[in-house]
């Protein structure tokens, strides 16, 4: 598990740093940041990462790839996987909508990141932590493009049975591979298959179990209309484990958002989804 959330990943053609920000006391973020080794960038500003929940880098290491060569980018990974540092007692209400924005703006701030330079890339709740932040005015950003955000995190029976369950960790710790067989029973995409099981199988379940309880709790405001930043919201109709409707509510809720429809989850972790990508950056001037 250790070697999927420690080191920066050396990528053709950028510089890579691997830096941790103090977001609390006793609690620190992983951060990576990559920027290209020559000025051949093909937009200004940065682009920032916010991945999804539990989401590991490999993941998106063919994306990021490609990026890295022509844009500074900075990669988030938010406080309930298992690269954070946290040595003191947790609650599930470290693990907050709330707390992971404050924890991004913090972030930006070591960084010296104006928030209105920021070209946002996230995914699942990376998306939803950013579209409360902007509805709440916490957050702010040149553009930001948004892979199947959560409106919600209603998980089925089964699931909230075990996350509510008395049972001791190692217990908990034992169900996770069968928790990774029913998610993989549920993914039509094989790319998306691995992924998943990959990250739930490199978990640390206390974090994650906490993250989940105060998660079911959370809905994004049906009143998405204080929203400033130019948005798009990404999905595909194949992803089983992101509700299309309900993402498209989301889309529609959220001023002059587009609705991007890619063919796959995983083209979105591809780097053919840059032309998608460019292309809104582009619209927006």
């Amino acid at each position: 598990m250790e070697e999927h959330w420690r080191g920066a990943p050396e990528l053709e053609g950028a510089n890579a740093e691997e830096k941790w920000v103090e977001v609390e006391s006793d609690v620190y973020i992983r951060v990576i940041v990559w920027k290209p080794k020559e000025a051949n960038g093909i937009y200004d500003g940065t682009v920032v990462m916010v991945p999804g929940w539990g989401s590991l880098f490999e993941g998106w290491r063919p994306l990021v790839s490609e990026w890295v060569r022509h844009r500074h980018l900075v990669y988030i990974e938010t406080r309930e996987k298992a690269s954070s540092k946290i040595t003191r007692k947790i609650s599930k209400s470290d693990f907050s909508i709330e707390r992971h924005s404050k924890d991004i703006a913090i972030v930006l701030e070591s960084l010296d990141i104006e928030h209105s330079s920021v070209d946002w890339y996230s995914s699942s709740l990376g998306s939803t932590v950013l579209i409360d932040a902007y509805q709440r005015g916490v957050l702010g950003g040149r553009s930001s493009v948004l892979l199947a955000p959560n409106p919600d995190f209603k998980f089925p029976l089964w699931s909230r049975a075990i996350i509510y369950s008395p049972l001791p960790m190692y217990a908990f710790r034992r169900m996770v591979g069968f928790v990774a067989w029913v998610v993989d029973k549920r993914t039509k995409e094989e790319g998306q298959k691995v992924r998943y099981r990959r990250a739930l199988l490199s978990q640390d379940v206390p974090r994650m179990l906490l993250s989940a309880r105060w998660n079911l709790r959370y809905s994004l405001p049906d009143d998405l209309s204080q929203i400033e930043v130019p948005c798009a919201v990404m999905t595909a109709s194949s992803d089983t484990l992101h509700d299309f409707s309900k993402v498209q509510n989301i889309a529609d809720s959220i001023p002059d958002c587009e609705m991007i429809e890619v063919p796959s989850n995983q083209y979105a972790h591809e780097p053919d989804v840059l032309q998608e990508i460019r292309k809104f950056h582009s619209s927006i001037g």
